[in-house]
């Protein structure tokens, strides 16, 4: 489109009055616009059809194309970037985003309200009850009514900078109407409607792509997309369900505030209620479970949250949860449908998963083709056959599996479940576990086992490598360029056929290989959880790093020496030794040294004359002032050793809010224990 500057530097009279009427225009279409967003994303009730509400936008559009300097960032237009982003940035969080507390049953919601009964005294409350979303849960921040930013809950103090991603959704206000707080930060999930997930799911099946298994995980996976034009159109919506700063505050309670979330154009959700009494919620349970199978979006229970601000604070919280609100879950939802054949998926550890492949059904609101059937040892416990219909559940309402077989619907043409003698992928030989129930493909280089192998290295919680992701790793592995984790520090030697992909452009590709430099960096720890050992998770890695401090020692170590570090079992001890001795393990080490990944890591300094020093702490229930990583991290850093379990080498229990068995372990077997008040004062934190 041809661009042009608006007639303000020409003679005065026509050419001023044109120009005052192009801004005219362009801002009475932005509010229009802005007035069909909020009848359709909060009130529920459009005014225009959708091709009234594109014809509004492509005049705007095109007005801002013919004229640029009118273009302003809260724009509608300008909710979809033109190129992606390099990485995410981490932003730590004004007030913690925390979790809440789950409950399965009416008896702990009744042990709920005691709690918040007793806490308030005399005081009359209520509650508000909404759908729990089972959606990303995200912090939306405004300021004099301008959104600024969007960040993921990540662990609750600290999460990653969506902005880019957030901005394309359309119910997502760009800016407030009316008056409204100088600071605003709203919380909410975002989701992919069920009608929307359904309807994308079926487009990548027409194209012959892999389909999304269910909603919540798409969801998490579009938002980590670094580049905003592969997030909008797919549908993401925005709910609210709380908030963090506002600044000021001019409510006293939840349900007042989000009535004004309403006026100001923020979605919440319709569905929820203010209720009397704990009494009231438990009698209405059978008809919030009916009813929520009709929501656009999935749940998976309700939230009970106190209204009331000042009661909220008088019950405070943990370190975990608020004292203030909980989560009740339904059951997991069933449907039935015929088991029309069973593939094969193989692990990272060469694990033979079989899967079910069935005639389409609803079920939690998304159309499901697939469920898991675990292992071949439970497929015998359930007798199932292809072509019987079964009974299938969401397994935390995300997983689909079956859980029974309809006997009484079986065909006589039903044919059995053979367990694989060659692996489905790389036709490799496998192997049962000696004593286990799965069945592994046991050829080193079978490619799925190396895409699962690569996803696990690249990891958060491993070698943390931004821009790294399933579908660009199965990518590189499919086009030849990644045969082992080492290739990955190779990439820079394939930049031109990296820019090529789809998907990919310069500054992804810049990003992608920034932050696998900076992965050579990683603790020890790090290193050992990603390598894909089995038995050796974070904590045993973290252990393993810590005593040994490098990976010349831990190869080095027989299994009796290993055996005898805190954690490390015999089993675990053979793994270990197992994978340093095969010649992949040693291939994959060597190759990572010749790279310049980091195989050290330095001992902690421990304080040697604390009151822990030597002493084996086992710590139980939930802290105020600490979680329970944090608390083990203190005991070691004081000299004393953080236990799982208590036994009579137990020198102390630290104990929280609803410490169980340990604590009474404890008790039984004479060992000290302290509250966390004590606990303070032992190591000298005492306020």
């Amino acid at each position: 489109m041809k661009r042009r500057c608006l007639p303000v530097s020409c003679p005065p009279g026509d050419n001023r009055l044109m120009a005052t009427a192009i801004e005219k225009r362009v801002q009475e279409l932005r509010e229009e616009i802005r007035r069909h967003d909020y009848a359709y994303y909060v009130a529920g009730e459009p005014v225009i059809t959708d091709r009234q509400y594109d014809a509004l936008f492509d005049e705007l559009r095109e007005l801002e194309g013919e004229y640029p300097e009118l273009i302003a960032a809260d724009s509608p237009t300008q909710r979809v970037g033109e190129s992606p982003i390099e990485g995410f940035d981490h932003v730590a969080h004004a007030i913690p985003m925390l979790s809440v507390d789950n409950t399965y049953d009416e008896e702990q919601l009744r042990e709920f309200d005691q709690r918040v009964a007793k806490g308030l005294g005399d005081e009359t409350y209520h509650y508000v009850v909404d759908p729990k979303i089972d959606g990303v849960a995200v912090s939306l921040l405004y300021e004099d009514g301008g959104f600024v930013r969007a960040v993921t809950r990540g662990d609750g103090t600290t999460g990653d900078d969506i902005t880019h991603n957030v901005r394309t959704i359309r119910s997502v206000p760009l800016r407030l109407m009316g008056k409204v707080p100088d600071v605003l930060e709203v919380r909410g999930e975002i989701v992919w409607p069920s009608d929307d997930f359904n309807r994308f799911n079926a487009e990548r099946e027409k194209r012959g792509e892999a389909t999304f298994a269910n909603p919540r995980n798409a969801t998490s996976g579009t938002l980590k997309q670094l580049d905003p034009r592969n997030v909008a159109g797919r549908g993401l919506q925005f709910v609210a369900h709380g908030f963090g700063r506002v600044e000021p505050l001019a409510a006293v309670t939840q349900s007042e505030l989000f009535k004004r979330f309403e006026r100001w154009g923020i979605p919440v959700s319709p569905f929820a209620a203010r209720v009397n009494s704990i009494d009231k919620i438990i009698e209405n349970l059978p008809e919030w479970d009916r009813k929520r199978r009709s929501y656009p979006y999935e749940t998976d229970g309700l939230v009970v949250k106190v209204d009331a601000f000042d009661q909220r604070d008088v019950l405070g919280a943990t370190s975990r949860y608020p004292r203030w609100c909980i989560a009740y879950k339904f059951a997991a939802e069933q449907a039935q449908s015929v088991l029309l054949s069973v593939d094969f998926q193989v692990g990272k550890l060469g694990t033979i998963t079989p899967r079910a492949v069935m005639e389409p059904m609803q079920l939690s609101g998304t159309t499901v083709r697939h469920a898991s059937l675990h292992n071949f040892d439970q497929v015998d416990r359930l007798g199932v056959r292809v072509g019987d219909t079964v009974i299938v559940e969401k397994a935390g309402e995300i997983i689909p599996q079956v859980v029974e077989v309809v006997t009484e619907k079986r065909p006589k043409n039903t044919k059995p479940i053979k367990r694989p003698t060659k692996c489905p992928v790389c036709k490799g030989d496998v192997e049962q576990d000696e004593g286990g129930v799965y069945i592994r493909c046991i050829n080193p280089a079978c490619p799925a086992q190396l895409k699962e192998r690569l996803i696990h290295f690249c990891g958060r919680n491993q070698m943390d490598i931004e821009g790294a992701g399933r579908v660009l790793l199965e990518t590189l592995v499919d086009k030849g360029l990644v045969h082992d984790f080492a290739d990955l520090y190779h990439l820079d030697d394939h930049y031109a056929d990296l820019v090529s992909l789809e998907g990919m452009g310069e500054k992804s590709v810049k990003s992608l290989l920034t932050g696998i430099e900076a992965s050579k960096k990683q603790p020890l720890s790090r290193l050992l959880a990603a390598l894909n050992i089995r038995h050796v998770g974070s904590s045993t890695a973290e252990v393993l790093a810590e005593h040994f401090e490098s990976m010349g020692r831990i190869k080095a170590a027989d299994e009796d020496e290993l055996a005898e570090v805190e954690g490390i079992g015999s089993e675990v001890a053979g793994s270990i030794v197992y994978f340093f001795k095969s010649q992949t393990g040693q291939r994959v080490i060597a190759r990572l040294e010749e790279v310049g990944v980091i195989l050290t890591q330095p001992k902690r300094k421990r304080t040697t004359d604390s009151p822990l020093a030597g002493k084996t702490v086992v710590v139980t229930g939930t802290l105020e002032g600490f979680t329970r990583k944090e608390a083990q991290d203190l005991i070691k850093q004081l000299g004393g050793k953080a236990a799982g379990s208590v036994s009579k080498k137990t020198d102390l229990v630290v104990y929280g809010e609803a410490a169980g068995s340990k604590l009474d372990k404890a008790r039984q077997l004479g060992v000290k224990t302290v509250d966390e008040a004590g606990f303070k004062k032992l190591i000298g934190r005492a306020s």
